[in-house]
């Protein structure tokens, strides 16, 4: 097995920053050393002098849209998984809205088949929940599975679910997988479009800037409210994604038992406000919308006080003639993992987030909160998923650099200070300044029981 020494790194883990270096054996982390010299005896194949670099746990992404199969024109395995790499993103979960629908066991395996041929990244993918394909939970596979994704809000797709009676029965049928949910309240977006058709006389379309208030803060807070009271009389492991209240972000401060509920927030509602339409258009058009810069304060201070679980992507391809029009009519979802890590990395240096926060979202309860094996941490005996920053001379996001297959970023013209140096996936370089291994293949993510 080859043994690749990454030597005077400064590691970020489990929140303590250290001078340190780490031995990689094969697969494996084989040996970590902080504020320590090493061993005479080591010896290794490769040595990789990381001086003036962080050394972090590969990002591990529990929400991405990776489009395949049949969405392909917009984005694909390999191609998203090539931009998660140059993210420094070692692990993703994939959503099933897919086409067809990832609700069925053929459609899984199919979906599964496809990750391990074409995914550079570990992976795994959700199982979704439809209105009748509950009794199928029972029998899924919870050692590869990450967990069954509920729509109680349309996107993407169209896998909503409504009815009391209905969603009663899959926050009951869940058994021990975690449920992770889309919270949106249909009926109070659908008043919502009513009121400002009859309003302003839209008939097919209106302005992006209508879009925060057609999928309005009643619409999510209303719909996430009803999860976690569906959750807690159920005793289902609920995971809420995508938060963007303000009302939603108190309403976790005042719920006394956590253990059962988490929060994401996604990086796009860390970075934009609904001021930004106005420069970034139908761009930044995604569901849950993005809110006023009240929510996304709030939200950043439910990340600093653990209110809020994990920062995830919702990275979500489209071709840019689809993201054309407005609130109606403009597709919902925006490319964005490629430079996930940096955007927040950028807040590091602006003193919202301290790196140690960074690191905990984004890598460490990830992989506790879904009880992912082995992965997660800079620890001896865990697989070799990890990522080299450091802080740059300042470079831009262009059409050129952007590899997601859509070719385009809301981040577009931006200019970061970080950089994604490499990025290891089961110990094998996957990207290194610019460049890609196109031949390697991540793995299927492994899961332990929750209860």
């Amino acid at each position: 097995m080859k043994k690749t020494l990454i030597q005077n790194a400064t590691l970020v883990n489990e929140g303590r920053t250290a001078q340190g270096s780490v031995l990689i054996i094969g697969d494996y982390i084989g040996a970590v050393w902080t504020d320590a010299e090493i061993p005479n005896n080591i010896r290794y194949d490769e040595v990789i002098d990381a001086t003036g670099c962080y050394l972090l746990p590969g990002v591990i992404d529990d929400h991405v849209h990776f489009r395949e199969p049949g969405l392909t024109r917009k984005g694909d395995i390999f191609t998203e998984s090539r931009a998660a790499a140059a993210g420094g993103v070692t692990s993703i979960m994939d959503m099933p809205n897919t086409s067809p629908p990832t609700v069925t066991f053929d459609a899984l395996e199919a979906k599964q088949e496809l990750l391990a041929e074409r995914c550079l990244v570990n992976h795994s993918c959700y199982f979704g929940a439809t209105m009748n394909n509950y009794d199928l939970f029972r029998r899924l596979d919870r050692t590869r599975v990450c967990g069954i994704k509920l729509f109680m809000g349309s996107s993407t797709g169209n896998m909503l679910v409504s009815g009391k009676t209905v969603l009663q029965q899959i926050f009951r049928h869940t058994e021990d997988m975690l449920l992770a949910v889309h919270c949106e309240d249909q009926r109070v977006i659908k008043r919502n479009i009513d009121y400002y058709c009859s309003r302003y006389g839209y008939t097919d379309d209106m302005p992006i800037t209508r879009h925060p208030s057609l999928r309005s803060v009643n619409a999510c807070y209303d719909s996430s409210q009803l999860a976690v009271r569906l959750a807690s009389e159920n005793g289902t492991r609920l995971h809420l994604l995508h938060l963007t209240t303000d009302k939603e972000v108190q309403m976790l401060r005042q719920h006394t038992d956590r253990t059962r509920i988490s929060a994401e927030v996604c990086v796009g509602h860390l970075l934009f406000t609904a001021n930004d339409y106005a420069t970034l258009g139908s761009r930044i058009k995604v569901n849950p919308a993005i809110k006023r810069a009240r929510h996304r304060i709030a939200l950043l201070d439910a990340v600093k006080d653990d209110i809020v679980d994990v920062i995830g992507t919702d990275h979500a391809p489209h071709l840019l003639a689809d993201k054309q029009g407005g609130a109606l009519k403009a597709a919902s979802g925006m490319p964005i993992i490629q430079f996930s890590l940096v955007s927040m990395l950028e807040l590091t240096d602006k003193h919202i987030l301290p790196i140690e926060t960074v690191v905990e979202k984004m890598c460490h309860a990830p992989a506790r909160l879904f009880h992912i094996a082995n992965r997660g941490f800079i620890r001896e005996t865990y697989y070799a998923d990890l990522v080299l920053v450091r802080r740059s001379d300042p470079w831009q996001v262009t059409h050129d650099n952007i590899l997601s297959k859509c070719g385009w970023s809301p981040l577009e013209g931006h200019t970061f200070h970080w950089e994604v140096v490499s990025t290891f996936v089961n110990g094998n370089r996957v990207y290194h300044q610019g460049k890609i291994n196109k031949t390697h293949r991540g793995i299927s993510l492994r899961f332990t029981p929750w209860f």
